[in-house]
């Protein structure tokens, strides 16, 4: 953590150094202004520390264990397997570069970076908790970016060893023998389908009638037909009761010799952990908002204008605080805004999509409306299809399955794409960016894409809307 000594007055002070919070105190710093960035941890947040980076990295090498478990299907004889402590270190390796990278970046703009916590007196002074004491600062301005934290169900606490949160799931101290995942959004498939292929037998537990709400039918049969080929178990309509160690005489048959036995309304599920995801709420705990009169709606999420702006027109909130989708990518942008709106620019958040991405097994990314989106909102719309099954790249790869939809509106305007496939999530910034510049169907089937690649799916989907596809 890049320390300094704590100023008595600042232009501005950042509360929490994640995506959001470090980028506004970057962008306020190199526009002239006198910037105190607080963090309690290191700089980077959840997303560095205990999400976004250390999810993917162990993702990605999560799916060379699987690649190589089916090399004998293209010809190749291959064997894995795998080192714990050397792939936690890897994993570690890589947040610690990105982390001194920020770290280096204050630095160089002039950020004092301040390792405690923050907690405001009034609405234009704080209380800064530090590991030595504590000490009150004045800001003209100031940035709340304190993100958000894991819900935790009730009889699940996270302060026990074997029930697991997302950040002590990444912390890898262990593959699993069996994992009980509660909650089947894009967090536990993720997490669930990396565990997986792995090694531990997993069992996915979900509440409702359905999964992953946010796809359509098709993506959810896919996702249903790849976790029957990991070993995944999902049980849905499925009620967590509650949990208890499991003893040998009464787990010794069905059980074995699982740690836990997880209670539910389908009956008895025995594991040796317990992993939470069921969402995030607003982190806002010691902050004192009522001190600076700043408001939050009925979750406890802040409440902003387009600008970041709070009801204090001089304090703002970015990121997961305020709610919208809890992405990184979001809060970054939220970060530039509040930032350079801090620092007496005239400038709004107005982005008209703001793209997903699911890394679970076949990759999904989405931007913009779905066509049942669309019609919910009374859009006469179209869409179309192309399958990767007819991709000669997706094919070469070992990877058919999945496909690019586009939804368009009545003059075939683009307003929405879906891909369910490889390397989805690099594919949708291409659909993003055709949205945003208010594309039509035309101007993008007109756009040679090379070949073989994966992007020239999103050129077939547009030319079967248009009903001159010749591939599929």
């Amino acid at each position: 953590m890049v320390m300094g000594d704590l100023p008595q007055q600042t232009d501005l002070l950042v509360i929490g150094g994640g995506p959001g919070g470090y980028v506004a105190a970057l962008r306020a710093a190199a526009l002239g202004k006198s910037v105190t960035l607080v963090e309690k941890e290191r700089l980077g947040g959840m997303c560095l520390h205990y999400g976004c980076i250390p999810s993917k990295t162990l993702i990605h090498a999560a799916n060379f264990v699987e690649d190589a478990r089916h090399a004998e299907e293209i010809g190749l004889t291959a064997s894995t397997s795998v080192d714990v402590a050397k792939l936690r270190a890897w994993k570690e390796k890589v947040v610690g570069q990105l982390c001194r990278g920020i770290e280096h970046l204050c630095q160089k703009r002039g950020v004092t970076v301040i390792q405690g916590v923050a907690q405001f007196e009034s609405p234009n002074r704080a209380l800064i908790h530090l590991p030595d004491g504590k000490q009150g600062i004045e800001f003209g301005k100031a940035i709340i970016a304190t993100g958000s934290k894991s819900i935790e169900i009730p009889g699940f606490s996270y302060r026990q060893a074997r029930i697991w949160n997302s950040r002590k799931a990444l912390e890898l101290t262990e593959i699993p023998k069996r994992l009980v995942v509660i909650g089947a959004g894009y967090i536990g498939l993720e997490l669930g389908f990396m565990y997986a292929k792995l090694g531990s037998h997993v069992t996915i537990l979900e509440g409702m009638p359905s999964f992953l709400p946010q796809a359509d039918n098709e993506t959810r049969k896919l996702l249903e037909k790849r976790m029957k080929e990991l070993g995944v178990e999902l049980k849905l309509n499925c009620k967590v009761e509650g949990y208890s160690e499991t003893t040998p005489s009464a787990g010794q048959k069905v059980g074995g010799d699982a740690a836990l036995t997880v209670r539910t309304s389908g009956g008895n599920v025995y594991t040796d952990y317990v992993l939470v995801c069921v969402g995030h709420r607003p982190y806002v705990e010691g902050l004192a908002l009522e001190k600076a009169r700043v408001k939050t709606d009925s979750k406890g999420f802040i409440v902003t204008n387009i600008s970041m702006q709070t009801n204090q027109p001089h304090i703002y909130a970015i990121g997961d605080v305020r709610g919208g989708p809890l992405l990184a990518h979001k809060a970054y942008l939220e970060g530039k805004v509040a930032g350079e709106h801090a620092a007496g620019h005239n400038v709004a958040f107005l982005a008209k999509v703001i793209p997903s991405v699911i890394f679970c097994d076949p990759e999904i990314a989405s931007a913009g409306l779905s066509e049942e989106e669309a019609k919910k909102q009374g859009l006469h719309v179209k869409a179309a299809k192309f399958p990767f099954q007819a991709s000669g790249r997706a094919l070469s790869m070992n990877a058919g399955d999945g496909f690019v939809k586009v939804v368009a509106s009545e003059d075939n305007t683009i307003l929405g794409v879906q891909i369910v496939g490889p390397d989805a999530g690099e594919l949708i910034g291409e659909a993003v960016l055709a949205i945003e510049l208010g594309a039509s169907v035309e101007d993008f089937a007109l756009s040679i894409h090379p070949h073989p690649t994966l992007s020239e799916g999103l050129t077939e989907a547009m030319e079967n809307f248009l009903g001159k596809g010749v591939h599929s």
